[in-house]
């Protein structure tokens, strides 16, 4: 079915085209090019991290660190259930269970008062998800983690260009995972990832890992005069191509985050006066927290009404979505975790949201008329 608005439209200025196009010609397409080096320097530069190491995924950026973090099977790793199946797998993979803990309804992240009643003898790590590029209370979660001597994994895939404070989302924790998927705020052509590496003590190892499990970082560099299997490792290079195109959008971050706000705050203004009335909710933003107009989402009574609403609004051109069915509901989940405590909110408000559409070439008369036609909505349903 071809809607009139699509949930999303990859990101696309045009200034992606030449770098693209260079890369394509060049001597080097595949990872570590020079284009994987300058995409790497900037992100280095603007966040202010030890090491930033593009791969070619935000799942790829999470395994990784489940990797440098040594997880072992029978560890415990605490998440939230609300997040994408990714931030659990990472973990997984190496054998840890999975321990889940409920979120707070207003952010949909994770409620950091929760986090140390779920912690064991056998925690390794807090993996914290800045849900809708919102960050979560990481105080009280450092805090947390330095009390038991854990390691802090950010996942950070909807967080480029927010922060918690003054500091950039994925630069707080020990280590930090961005996704470029062509759904987020800047793409590298439809995949992509950036590892962020907060420790020193992390940046050889991941160099390692990234390359296959060798030190051919080392040998490029003169270190060695050869180089050889050191660890277990992957393939977690992004190719040149794909750093070409990022490279494109890195040069208009600017632009393209001021566009996303300018729309979230189009649909934020547009729907106000209908949570003034009850009927609905909107986002909120913590004062602690910047947003980057990633997520644009509405929360309504219940499942029932926002299954009536996504069959309205499909009907009528516009598709929207809704998000996350929790992880610890699903059969993965309930093989590879447990939930902690009681689910007081996030089964309940999971099932309550709906994602509108929202890209950075959203057209100003779209939003008004998704506005519009949500307005319809309730008008039919008598609610107004």
């Amino acid at each position: 079915m071809t809607f009139k608005i699509p949930f999303n439209k990859p990101c696309y200025t045009g200034n992606e085209d030449k770098y693209v196009l260079n890369a394509m010609r060049s001597l080097q397409i595949s990872g570590n090019g020079p284009y994987t080096k300058k995409c790497e320097k900037w992100f280095e530069e603007e966040l202010k991290c030890k090491r930033a190491l593009l791969v070619p995924s935000g799942t790829h950026a999470l395994e990784m660190a489940a990797l440098l973090i040594d997880v072992q099977p029978g560890d415990e790793i605490i998440m939230p259930s609300y997040t994408f199946v990714s931030t659990a797998n990472a973990f997984a993979l190496r054998g840890a269970k999975i321990v889940f803990v409920d979120i707070k309804p207003d952010t949909m992240n994770i409620d950091e008062n929760l986090i140390e009643q779920a912690v064991t003898e056998k925690t390794r790590a807090i993996c914290v998800v800045h849900y809708a590029g919102v960050a979560c209370s990481m105080d009280k979660i450092l805090e947390i983690a330095r009390k038991y001597n854990l390691f802090v994994i950010e996942d950070a895939a909807q967080g480029i260009m927010s922060k918690y404070k003054d500091r950039p989302l994925g630069t707080i924790g020990h280590l930090g995972c961005y996704s470029f998927h062509e759904t987020k705020n800047y793409t590298s052509a439809g995949e992509g990832g950036l590892l962020i590496i907060n420790n020193e003590e992390f940046v050889e190892k991941a160099e390692i890992i990234r390359e296959k499990g060798t030190n051919r970082n080392q040998f490029f560099r003169g270190m060695v005069d050869k180089y050889t299997w050191i660890d277990i490792g992957s393939s977690f290079l992004m190719n040149d191509v794909s750093a070409a195109y990022l490279w494109g959008q890195l040069e208009w971050k600017e632009i393209i985050n001021n566009s996303r706000l300018k729309s979230w705050g189009l649909y934020y203004i547009g729907l106000s006066k209908l949570e003034s009335l009850g009927v609905i909710e909107l986002p909120k933003i913590p004062s602690y927290a910047t947003n980057n107009g990633h997520i644009f989402y509405i929360k309504v009574k219940n499942l029932d009404e926002r299954t009536k609403l996504l069959n309205f609004l499909r009907e009528n051109g516009i598709y929207a979505v809704f998000h996350y069915v929790p992880l610890h509901s699903s059969p993965a989940g309930l093989k590879f975790g447990r939930f902690f405590g009681e689910d007081v909110f996030t089964t309940k408000e999971s099932e309550r949201l709906i994602r509108l559409p929202l890209f950075y070439s959203i057209k100003v008369e779209e939003i008004n008329y998704v506005v519009n036609e949500i307005y319809k909505f309730y008008d039919k349903e008598n609610i107004l």
